[in-house]
């Protein structure tokens, strides 16, 4: 198996190389050169198994050169007890009839992310020694909230890693900044910019593929690297939780095997729903890809219109994680739809960068439709979603899932499609307390975020994540907020070069 970029198919580059480096030179992403498969014999067989062996499975299609002892390395140091707090690592609630909850929030930050980001530091620690690079590593990362946090959790103190990660000041919750602003380790830094993700997201990936700096780090013994889902070793796992959660169901007697689900993933950077959609490609039986977004719609519009244009007004909400208006594994997605055509990529991703829109061909847009629909939900139906659930099921969401279930429960009403339905649950509602509380109550709170915690604990029976309690006592490590223009240079002070 080898990679190579969605601006150049003509590279052909191993795991660990791909991994190691995150992005390729050329500013495309790394592509597996072939999606392999897997049989509803091996999901039967998967079934049987523990989840950090279900990965190590599913991971072994994918990084051929890693050998099987360095796979199961990455997957047991990753996926066990010590990290989450349940011994299924991923859990399934039993929303309401034929659709399921996948609570992917269990592990160290409470958050998706998680379920990739504790194995990433294996997966780029065991690459880096592959490959001989003998550089120290830099993970740079720009994050809209939950990324940040469980990054910086994964890489704290690994040897031979420094971290750096960039969140938007006012566009994370109030926990998630706690979250990251209280960070231990000795390897660590976080600092805030005066503007959006997509601020964060574009300095970020101008810093990787400036070629002074990449000399400056050269001389140093210094090498980028990144923990966001642009890094193929960060997408790759959330393949995973899809399989295994199928081959959950199926061994519980919810589904038969080979049975077809709907998936629905509240979505922003695009990377969660793109892994859904790689299992699809690998012979899991998913009918339909449901494409959730905020207010701020414009993977929504694109699915719907097969114009992306970020050109648009930018919205703060409730569910900040998804508040993204350029989805960066979107490209991903398109390299395949468009026949691995590079040139067209090249020419599409210039037209966002230069003019902030583009549109694809009648083909693509139909290709694009026949595997994916999408909605979105404001603010104010987000809230009353959550509110709804709880009432009717005695269940409590965050605000990002919350958006996935008003998006699903408008696409059944139109459809009329009853089929078994998994609902990708992203975050605990205690990281957005807040919301959840005032979504419950009808009103906002007046109390400090802990107080809120333990209300929100009260009304959800939910046992409030010992990650998230000891953050009370703990200090601010990292508060410096700088202007967007001014990341290159800062990472470079920080690097000491």
């Amino acid at each position: 198996m080898f990679y190579k970029s969605t601006r150049n198919s003509a590279l052909a580059v191993d795991s660990a190389t791909a991994i190691s480096q995150g992005i390729s030179a050329d500013g495309g992403l790394f592509v597996p050169s072939e999606i392999p498969s897997i049989t509803m014999d091996e999901i039967r067989q998967l079934s049987t198994m523990r989840y950090a062996d279900r990965a190590a499975y599913i991971f072994a299609k994918y990084l051929t050169d890693f050998t099987e002892a360095e796979i199961h390395h990455c997957t047991d140091s990753a996926y066990n007890t010590k990290a989450f707090e349940t011994d299924a690592i991923a859990e399934i609630s039993h929303l309401f009839d034929g659709t399921y909850m996948l609570e992917l929030w269990h592990g160290p930050t409470c958050a998706f992310k998680d379920m990739a980001l504790q194995v990433l530091p294996y997966f780029l620690t065991t690459a880096v020694k592959k490959k001989a690079l003998n550089k120290k590593i830099v993970i740079l990362v720009a994050t809209s909230g939950d990324t940040g946090k469980a990054a910086l959790d994964g890489f704290k103190d690994v040897p031979g890693t420094e971290i750096l990660v960039f969140y938007p000041e006012e566009g994370v919750s109030p926990m998630q900044k706690r979250q990251m602003r209280t960070q231990e380790g000795g390897n660590v830094g976080v600092c805030a910019i005066k503007g959006n993700f997509d601020d964060c997201q574009n300095g970020v990936k101008a810093i990787f593929t400036d070629p002074q700096v990449k000399q400056q780090l050269d001389q140093a013994g210094l090498m980028f690297s990144s923990a966001n889902s642009i890094n193929w070793g960060r997408l790759l796992p959330q393949i995973v939780y899809y399989i295994s959660a199928y081959a959950t169901l199926a061994a519980d007697g919810e589904i038969n095997f080979g049975d077809p689900i709907n998936v629905v993933v509240p979505t922003g950077n695009f990377g969660n729903i793109l892994a859904a959609y790689y299992a699809k490609k690998m012979g899991l039986p998913i009918k339909k890809l449901i494409c959730a977004s905020n207010i701020n719609k414009v993977l929504t519009d694109f699915i719907n219109t097969g114009v992306y244009n970020r050109n648009r007004e930018f919205f703060a909400t409730c569910s900040p994680s998804m508040d993204i208006l350029i989805s960066s594994n979107l490209e991903r997605l398109l390299y395949l739809l468009a026949g691995e055509d590079d040139t067209q990529i090249r020419e599409w991703f210039g037209a966002l960068a230069k003019e902030g829109t583009y549109t694809v061909t009648d083909a693509v847009k139909q290709a694009l439709q026949a595997d994916f629909c999408a909605g979105f939900c404001d603010d104010a139906d987000t809230k009353k979603t959550i509110h709804e659930i709880y009432e009717k099921y005695s269940y409590t969401c965050d605000t990002h899932t919350a958006v996935a279930v008003k998006v699903y429960k408008e696409y059944k009403e139109k459809t009329g499609d009853t089929t078994k339905t998994l609902i990708a649950s992203t975050a605990s509602p205690y990281k957005f307390s807040a919301s959840v509380l005032e979504a419950l109550e009808g009103a906002p709170s007046t109390l400090d975020e802990y107080a809120m915690i333990d209300t929100l604990a009260e009304r959800s029976k939910l046992e409030i994540p010992a990650a998230l309690a000891q953050l009370k006592n703990k200090s601010e490590r990292f508060t410096d907020s700088i202007a967007r223009t001014d990341m290159k240079d800062y990472v470079l002070r920080q690097l000491g070069l």
